[in-house]
């Protein structure tokens, strides 16, 4: 909204036509919400901490965990403020694109505050029964997949059905009314992925920096007619919009990581890992870009099937011999180096370094067509 009222003056003085630019907006909405959980940061950690809504430490976990017991939780409350605040300033509130991904952070920010606030309020252990989280996740995954399938823009595009696939040009998967089905599974893993990988400090927020990063540029040459044309790549028109949105995200990340990094003095809790994982989910969907998120969230991919295959492992092994076995030291996946050895913070930048190069693999495919 403040981007499009400074751009009315444009006839005043010539340099505020520069508002009209998404790259502009975009740094500017990065810098805000940088800014933002800077400022508000430490009035929120006060404020968790003076109504000792403090983490409550999983028992059989590494026990140099059991330290961090009572670190004031429910921090994704200042990345989803922050990212709020930066969109309605900078970005376009009557783009579909922006409307759909913003509703995805809300909407599973909610029930990840719900899900925080039974455990750390109400002292409920299990927090919000696991079958009322994947109801939200299946809701806003219906209502996201449906925007999209019935779309009129992407129906004349021939594109409310498709995905497009790494290495080829111009060529995507036809899903047909499946890609319903797929938007709710690929947004509940996203989220899915995120909250599982939120175990270390600053493992999951800066991971999400890095991943939102690459698809800001992702969003940037796809609704960009002349880029996308030259990279072979589906033409998105107003997706471009998505970049403002990704950026705020990476400003919220980086300002939440100042507070978030080794010791922690705020976890994001699910509050911020549910939303982040939706919205991670939310934009490989709105441009097309679904298993691309493989490559990207790499490490997220990898958290969520070390516990898969550990709990799988452990369960034939028990009906098998009798007593369960485990492939991993503990799953999570940074648990099993943790209890190898590595220091957290050793874990957490080598998880960072891997984040990193799978970016820059996923953006190298788009020339290696």
């Amino acid at each position: 909204m403040l981007a499009d009222f400074l751009f009315e003056f444009k006839d005043v003085f010539f340099g505020f036509n520069v508002f009209r630019y998404i790259t502009v907006r975009a740094a500017l909405a990065a810098l805000t919400s940088l800014f933002l959980c800077l400022v508000i940061g430490p009035r929120v950690i006060n404020m968790l901490r003076r109504h000792q809504l403090g983490e409550t430490i999983r028992t059989d976990g590494p026990e140099s965990h059991l330290a961090k017991k009572g670190t004031p939780t429910m921090g994704g409350l200042i990345i989803l403020g922050a990212v709020s605040i930066s969109v309605l300033m900078w970005g376009k509130l009557d783009n579909f694109y922006v409307q759909m991904i913003f509703l995805c952070t809300i909407w599973m920010g909610v029930v990840g505050f719900i899900d925080d606030y039974l455990k750390v309020v109400k002292k409920m252990k299990r927090g919000l029964i696991g079958r009322y989280k994947i109801v939200g996740q299946f809701l806003i995954g219906l209502i996201l997949g449906c925007s999209i399938y019935f779309n009129d823009a992407f129906i004349a595009q021939g594109l409310n059905a498709n995905t497009s696939l790494p290495f080829l040009k111009n060529y995507e998967i036809q899903f047909g009314i499946l890609y319903i089905p797929l938007v709710i599974f690929v947004l509940t893993a996203s989220s899915n992925a995120v909250n599982l990988t939120d175990g270390l400090d600053g493992l999951a927020t800066g991971l999400i920096a890095i991943a939102m990063l690459a698809f800001a540029g992702i969003s940037y040459v796809t609704g960009h007619f002349k880029f996308s044309d030259y990279l072979n790549i589906v033409f998105l028109p107003g997706s471009g919009e998505l970049a403002v949105y990704c950026l705020a995200i990476v400003g919220a990340a980086m300002g939440f990581l100042w507070y978030n990094s080794y010791p922690a003095q705020v976890f994001m809790g699910d509050t911020g890992s549910l939303a982040l994982g939706s919205t991670l989910g939310a934009v490989a969907i709105l441009v097309k870009k679904e298993i691309f998120l493989i490559l990207i969230g790499g490490v997220f991919v990898a958290e969520t099937l070390s516990v898969i295959i550990q709990t799988s492992y452990f369960k034939y092994t028990r009906r098998k011999y009798g007593e369960g076995r485990r492939v991993f030291k503990m799953a999570p996946l940074h648990h099993h180096f943790e209890l190898k050895g590595w220091p957290e913070t050793k874990v957490v930048v080598r998880f960072w370094i891997v984040g990193v190069v799978l970016a820059l693999l996923s953006l190298a495919t788009f020339k290696v067509r």
